[in-house]
């Protein structure tokens, strides 16, 4: 059967689909209980439909870097292991957020967690990448760790701009054939504005008292936002939006997440509590009516072998079919139930 991934994406399908949330977790009670329900929620929804990002960087207390490494190490061969046992529908996805480039716990981190973890992840967190330069770093100490691990395929990294330069060489970095998605880290963004930006610029929302812009309107966090997510789709990566810090805010975490996603073009989204990780999915999963009229498309294109066909008087060809190709494929990321006459697509293993 020919897929449409082949057919309508061209290189763009290389770099592969990933699920609409990644949720990240520092401490060992907390990355227990994330691998937990990220095995509850495959069963539930068939597919892996969040990434687990074991943290490094965040989660390991000064001068514990080595044991926190081994412990991150436990964690995602055990939940190889346990989705192993419980014949899961879908593999469970599993990364690590390690040291930046330039932290002496770099290379320990990724020799210690490639090296031990290398076949149970699916893919290693860079923060604060700079330039091309630090990428390049981080393949090579990448790829020599997974060689020791005995992992063939290469480990996709990505990465984390934080800084006003980063942002600045955001299309250079997503140009780069290793790098599979870029996130955006908001925080230390405004941080390294030495308060040029308000504090208000860190909320999803302006501030209620002084009238001072959030996350979603301030010009400078607004123009960062952007740059990031067309170097993305300039080169066929993913572009993941940073946190919203109101996690205990339902609503707020649903609009903002909607509007990362329909204003600012994001596929993707971070979780840094269990609770926003719904909120998300909900948020970035294409609506009952448009599955439906996606598959409809999608079925007709191919009856057609993928020439132009006339679907309730519009003309449609393989421009629009790739659209609607990706609106399937947003809606199996989020664990929307699809019509039968594309469930067989996802059943085949492509990639």
């Amino acid at each position: 059967m020919a897929h449409p991934r082949d057919i309508l994406l061209g290189a763009q399908a290389a770099a592969g689909f990933l699920p609409v949330c990644d949720h990240y977790s520092g401490v060992e009670v907390r990355m227990r209980k994330s691998l937990q329900l990220q095995a509850e929620m495959i069963a539930e929804f068939g597919a892996c439909v969040f990434d687990v990002s074991l943290d490094c960087e965040d989660g390991a207390p000064v001068g514990g870097e080595r044991d926190h490494a081994q412990m991150v190490v436990a964690l995602a061969n055990e939940a190889q292991e346990a989705a192993g046992k419980a014949a899961l529908p879908a593999s469970p996805r599993v990364a690590v957020r390690v040291h930046p480039v330039d932290h002496v716990a770099f290379e320990s981190d990724v020799a210690a967690i490639v090296g031990g973890a290398g076949k149970a992840l699916c893919h290693l967190m860079i923060p604060k990448v700079e330039t091309v330069a630090d990428v390049e770093r981080a393949v090579a100490a990448v790829d020599a760790a997974a060689r020791s691990a005995g992992r063939s395929e290469p480990l996709p990294l990505q990465v984390l701009l934080e800084s006003p330069a980063a942002v600045h060489r955001a299309f250079d970095i997503a140009a780069h054939p290793r790098v599979q998605s870029i996130s955006f880290g908001l925080m230390d963004f405004v941080s390294a504005h030495g308060g040029a930006i308000p504090a208000s610029a860190m909320s999803s929302r302006p501030d209620a008292q002084s009238g001072e812009l959030g996350q979603f309107s301030h010009p400078l966090v607004v123009r960062a936002k952007l740059e990031i997510a067309s170097a993305c789709h300039a080169h066929g990566k993913v572009p993941s939006h940073c946190v919203v810090t109101e996690f205990s805010d339902t609503e707020a975490m649903k609009a903002a997440a909607a509007k990362a996603a329909r204003e600012f073009g994001y596929t993707r989204m971070w979780s840094i509590h269990p609770s926003q990780i719904r909120p998300i999915l909900e948020a970035l999963a294409p609506s009952g009516s448009e599955i439906e009229r996606a598959a409809a498309i999608i079925e007709v294109a191919a009856q057609a072998q993928w020439a132009p066909v006339s679907f309730e008087g519009q003309l449609h060809d393989r421009a629009s079919y790739r659209y609607f190709w990706q609106v399937l494929e947003r809606a199996h990321q989020t664990g929307r139930h699809l019509p039968a006459s594309v469930q067989a697509y996802f059943q085949i293993a492509t990639r």
